[in-house]
């Protein structure tokens, strides 16, 4: 499976602000001076203090293209979901603190009475049931990561004022999670053979390219003939509609939505459909939709030239290094002489001569793709640095037998049951965006996108390669392309994180200025995201959403960072339960959290993509 498919993220537009200096913390952060990204090792503009100043301003006042048009929701989505019955939902006990049920929804929202498709959700009702606000609507992203999953999960990982007052709702999308879902092959055994060529973090010479695109090849015509019927059902807009009626079906008057990562999007498409029908969207790790989504002038690129995840994810790794080399080598392993000129050192290593740890062969690929999944956590810097430094040493006098090393992530194979989680990102990616029309032109298009960013360009370049538009044929007929700048009656919290590795910061700068009516929240925190970071951009996020008060225009919050202590003084952290990769069974097996137990970061970033 490649990478980007294993990896829950996005991308970044390319909206690049050029100005000066450092970004001044505004009133509720923690500092008065934060650098902005440096863009030096990738090409890009630094983002700014005034790029930030702008970007937030604008959430104060309709764009200029939007003054004078009604915050209304067009009578056509209007008709769509005021035509659908609303579902009885019949709540059972589940999971230990949980509750479930399904609801069926049209598979077309033009045929209201036609076929239909289940859709499952799962709340966790608010403790607080006489100040009840309502709902939270959550998405984690994806797409094809489990909303009911994340419910579940949500004592863990949100304020315990959240819990109180909202029940928190989360609803896996059509095609995805215990619902419906799609299946793009007709068994797992089918399923290996077909992606067999993709089970790697991206290609590497003409064998592994010609592999990857028969894999690619079979991928698209699975989900267009045996999956179609989903496949060509699960566009965005289809899943803001059900969000819709699902809102009535819960009781509120209007949606209250927290959205991470692919999320994002989601968020954003509701809002831009039904500008007058939600309360709060907080959308966190943005991805810009016109960029998602694409336009008649950039179908011919490749999603992520328009995304630019894999420039966030260069500069993520630029940064880490740089202030590795700052800290030196009592507080970082790979501090010994330069690590930015030791990790191309490295990289040129591996791709001359891979080593074998615990048995498994470690390729240049191999270990981008791993520094990719570990720039995802907050931890990103430790992480990388210490896989960095214990490869160098492997490499620079390899044992005979194949060492051991604790840095490097554990490889798995899939196996039972059917997991659809390739299948159903590609069918929302494929469905959504406008892709160019030809499989056979990616190795060219990677090229290009391996002098854009060198480390990353490839392995986000290939992710988009089963939407050829030779390959990929089945379409959701009520996709939607914008617009995305309709005036809204709420105004949408957009939050955006430094040094995110997959859905830049400039995705959330620019998403802030289309959105008719949103204020931009900046973090300097490492890793996909930024609710659970630092104090203050939880607290900043929660106000919002109980309150609907907006941090100050212009407010950056600071988060703990890397190599702040000695190795020798930094104890191993104990090995914590990994809500990342359980299962439902294993989060209720597990219990919830004792009163006052420290919440963890929202696994956002360990799904399909």
């Amino acid at each position: 499976m490649p990478l980007p498919l294993r990896l829950l993220t996005a991308g970044v537009a390319g909206l690049v602000l050029a100005a000066s200096a450092a970004v001044p913390a505004s009133a509720g952060t923690a500092s008065a001076a934060i650098p902005a990204p440096a863009a030096a090792a990738t090409g890009m503009s630094a983002i700014t203090a005034t790029g930030v100043a702008t970007a937030a301003a604008t959430g104060t006042a309709p764009a200029a293209a939007a003054v004078g048009r009604p915050a209304v929701t067009s009578a056509v989505e209007a008709r769509r979901v005021g035509r659908v019955p609303t579902p009885k939902l019949r709540w059972y006990a589940c999971y230990g603190w949980a509750q479930c049920t399904t609801a069926r929804l049209p598979l077309d929202y033009d045929d209201p009475y036609g076929a239909q498709t289940t859709v499952a959700l799962l709340r966790v009702r608010a403790t607080d049931r006489k100040n009840r606000i309502g709902s939270l609507f959550v998405n984690p992203g994806g797409p094809g990561a489990s909303a009911t999953s994340f419910a579940l999960m949500s004592p863990m990982v949100l304020s315990d004022e959240l819990l109180r007052r909202f029940d928190i709702v989360g609803m896996d999308p059509r095609g995805i999670g215990a619902g419906d879902a799609v299946a793009c092959f007709g068994d797992p055994g089918r399923q290996a053979a077909a992606l067999r060529g993709m089970n790697v973090a991206f290609p590497v010479g003409a064998r592994e390219t010609a592999a990857y695109l028969r894999s690619a090849r079979k991928l698209a015509a699975g989900c267009s003939t045996t999956g179609r019927t989903l496949a060509g059902a699960m566009s965005t807009a289809e899943v803001a509609r059900d969000m819709d009626v699902m809102r009535r079906a819960v009781g509120d008057r209007k949606l209250s939505y927290l959205g991470f990562s692919y999320g994002t999007a989601l968020g954003q498409y509701y809002a831009a459909m039904f500008p007058d029908r939600f309360r709060v969207v907080a959308v966190d790790g943005v991805i810009n939709p016109r960029s998602w989504a694409g336009s008649a002038r950039t179908r011919h690129v490749i999603q992520d030239e328009r995304l630019h995840s894999a420039e966030g994810a260069e500069r993520a790794l630029q940064r880490i290094l740089t202030l590795c080399d700052r800290a030196g080598e009592t507080n970082c392993a790979f501090a010994a002489g330069d690590p930015v000129q030791r990790f191309g050192i490295l990289v040129r290593r591996l791709k001359a001569k891979p080593v074998t740890v615990d048995g498994t062969r470690i390729t240049y690929a191999t270990f981008i793709g791993d520094v990719l999944g570990a720039l995802y956590g907050d931890d990103a810097a430790e992480r990388v640095t210490a896989m960095a430094s214990e490869l160098w040493t492997l490499t620079s006098a390899p044992a005979s037998g194949g060492a051991a090393t604790s840095s490097l992530p554990a490889r798995q194979r899939r196996g039972f049951p059917y997991d659809n989680s390739v299948d159903a990102y590609a069918s929302v990616m494929c469905t959504d965006g406008r892709h160019p029309a030809h499989a056979a032109s990616w190795p060219a298009k990677v090229a290009k996108a391996d002098k854009r960013a060198p480390y990353f360009g490839r392995a986000w370049a290939w992710a988009s390669a089963p939407c050829a538009g030779d390959v990929w044929t089945v379409r959701d007929e009520d996709a939607w392309y914008g617009p995305f700048d309709r005036p809204t009656r709420n105004t949408v919290l957009v939050v955006g994180s430094y040094w995110d590795p997959a859905t830049n910061y400039s995705q959330a700068v620019s998403s802030s200025r289309l959105l008719a009516d949103a204020r931009l929240l900046s973090s300097d925190n490492f890793g996909h995201t930024a609710y659970g970071t630092s104090a203050c951009v939880t607290a900043a996020m929660d106000r919002y959403l109980l309150a609907k008060t907006l941090p100050a225009a212009g407010t950056v919050c600071r988060a703990e960072q890397p190599f702040t202590e000695p190795l020798d003084d930094v104890s191993e952290a104990a090995a914590g339960f990994d809500l990342a990769t359980a299962s439902k069974a294993e989060i209720a097996a597990h219990g919830l959290p004792a009163a006052g137990a420290p919440k963890q970061r929202p696994p956002v970033g360990h799904g399909p993509f």
